[in-house]
């Protein structure tokens, strides 16, 4: 039997049992695993990880464990300049794109509301969530730890909050998105993007509620599934929430 000596930081520790979190531990193993398979096996997705440093040296996922070995392990580095070593995710992309799984789909809506690009269907296997993520570049949002330790899953995140305000906070603030928000921009239901429509142009206007055509004048239309929108009691309530967070967001940044 072999042993390591493993320490995890950060959020890392999110994934591992409470004798196990912020502190070093020894770990026994058989053969010659990857040190991807050690770490996943205790837990913790390979997506969350940027560094691994191997007896103080910096190593990539086909790094196999050996006897002794003393290993640390690293989420992203967002203040801290570590370009000289091997960082294991891919770069950030310039516009993020994300997938929500089956589960989330109040977040992507959420998300959506807030002008970030989400696609999200309430019928996709996990094989297809994957499929769509490498084609299109788009990072996995899931609260399934099995998807993001696929081998072939390169850009994925675990999201830990429960409910879909503070998902979405942390969203927000996991992948620095405050400067590229852009409010109602989007379609909640498909992700299109929105357009200004006239009243004139409004293939089905006489089937709106009276009260919409005394009142509204502003409408807009999704591109792409052709919804409608107005600026009625759900669009207060929209803005409402929006100026909220984003006054939320704004103190919790200046915090820091």
């Amino acid at each position: 039997m072999k042993t390591a000596t493993l320490r995890f930081y950060e959020e890392l520790n999110d994934f591992l049992p409470k004798e196990k979190r912020k502190k070093q531990f020894k770990h026994q193993f058989w053969g010659q695993p990857s040190i991807k398979d050690m770490i996943e096996s205790l837990g913790v997705p390979h997506t969350e990880v940027d560094l691994i440093l191997v007896n103080g040296k910096s190593v990539n996922f086909n790094y196999l464990v050996k006897d002794k070995d003393r290993i640390s392990v690293y989420p992203e580095f967002e203040s801290i300049d570590i370009s000289n070593v091997q960082k294991l995710r891919p770069k950030p992309l310039r516009k993020p794109k994300f997938i929500c799984d089956v589960h989330l789909g109040k977040l992507a809506r959420s998300l959506r509301m807030f002008g970030f690009d989400v696609h999200y269907e309430n019928n996709l296997s996990d094989e297809q969530i994957v499929e769509i993520s490498l084609n299109q570049k788009r990072t996995i949002l899931t609260r399934d730890l099995g998807i993001l330790k696929r081998k072939e899953v390169t850009r994925g995140y675990f999201v830990r909050e429960e409910d879909v305000k503070k998902q979405l906070v942390e969203i927000i603030n996991r992948f620095d998105l405050f400067t590229l928000i852009k409010p109602l921009t989007l379609c909640l239901e498909c992700g299109g993007k929105l357009i200004r429509i006239s009243k004139k142009k409004i293939s089905n206007y006489e089937l709106l509620p009276e009260k919409v055509k005394q009142t509204q004048n502003r409408f807009f239309i999704c591109k792409d599934c052709k919804n409608l929108y107005w600026r009625g009691t759900h669009y207060d309530h929209m803005k409402i929430f929006l100026n909220n967070l984003i006054s939320y967001l704004k103190a919790k940044k200046s915090i820091k």
